[in-house]
């Protein structure tokens, strides 16, 4: 513990710099392939025939069956009995508890849900006042999908703004929006690729992770406009330098933060898949989990380096460090100045 103190104090300092922004055509092309694999992997499920993202019964409509005073882990048998009473059922199992299952399947008719819910009782040896069944309709879940788009556009613009105002430069407002956007093109992309469950609730989940990634980029952010302060007539480090300098200091504190946040969550979701079994709690936590560590990722990795390229095109920015590296040619030998 005491070497990670000491390296986060060489960080604050200088003596030792992580190539957030010296490298940072190889953090941004990274980046740029992540993303694109993000969004090529529902078009590639896609095309092989599988749906691009598994989406719950509350955004597909269907049937759901619950069963309780049962062993939760017994998955095979509670999906035998449904395609017994009904072929093509297409039955998803997923433990609720340690005493329960639900079952959800495509839309059934009346006829077709009496069968399911009697070769339920017949498999499982339980009376009928423990197996439950009702119809879950899409359009609660298209509701909720266009709330939230609707949510996240009012999110994203006010963002802009605010932020356009408050570090009063358009250019930093504008990286920190596309490191949020590839917090959720990247999130989205682990979800279609690892098949997890997209429900309301990793939904909401999602987007408390965007609230959390857009809160460490602005802080990130806040110590480059001190660190870059005055840039103009510094002629020992380039604007690039003075970036890095301040990512560099912010480091242990949004890895701090990000540990701090995750494990908590981390625990959650512990106790959500092995205790309590897959549910609302597990849902919620597992979209915080992946969102959280992609949201710092983005912030070190996208957001602030994109600023620097973006300041970088500016004329007194590419003056003040042609005249740093015109300083420091008398010396490179002894102290080489990162740009």
């Amino acid at each position: 513990m005491k070497k990670f103190f000491d390296f986060g104090n060489k960080l604050h300092s200088g003596e030792v710099s992580i190539p957030f922004v010296r490298k940072r055509k190889l953090w941004l092309g990274l980046a740029a392939l992540l993303t694109v694999l993000s969004l090529m992997v529902p078009v590639v499920r896609g095309m092989a025939g599988a749906e691009p993202f598994n989406l719950g019964i509350a955004f597909t409509g269907g049937s759901e069956f619950q069963v309780d005073h049962v062993d939760s882990s017994a998955e095979a048998q509670a999906n035998k009995a449904v395609t017994d009473a009904v072929p093509g059922a297409e039955p998803r199992t997923v433990p609720t508890s340690n005493d329960s299952l639900k079952i959800e399947t495509r839309q059934l008719n009346d006829d077709e849900m009496q069968k399911v819910r009697d070769s339920l009782i017949e498999s499982f040896e339980v009376s009928a006042e423990n197996v439950t069944s009702n119809f879950v309709g899409p359009l609660w879940g298209q509701n909720i999908t266009k709330k939230m788009t609707l949510a996240l556009v009012i999110y994203v613009g006010l963002a802009l703004i605010i932020m356009a105002l408050y570090f009063r430069t358009f250019k930093m407002s504008l990286a920190a929006i596309v490191g949020l956007f590839f917090v959720m093109v990247l999130t989205t992309g682990i979800y279609a690729a690892t098949g997890f469950e997209i429900t309301p609730e990793a939904i909401i989940g999602f987007l408390t992770v965007l609230s959390f990634s857009l809160y460490d980029t602005v802080v990130v952010f806040d110590k480059i406009r001190e660190t870059t302060k005055g840039f103009e007539d510094n002629r020992k480090q380039t604007f690039s330098s003075l970036v890095e300098l301040g990512v560099n200091q912010t480091t242990v504190r949004s890895i701090n933060t990000t540990a701090i946040g995750a494990l908590p969550i981390g625990a959650i979701l512990f106790i959500g898949v092995f205790l309590l079994g897959a549910g609302t709690l597990t849902d919620i936590a597992l979209s915080l989990f992946v969102g959280t560590i992609v949201a710092t990722v983005s912030t070190l990795f996208v957001a602030s380096p994109l600023y620097a390229v973006l300041r970088g095109t500016e004329e007194k920015v590419r003056e003040q460090e042609r005249l740093v590296r015109e300083t420091a040619k008398p010396t490179a030998e002894k102290e080489p100045v990162a740009s």
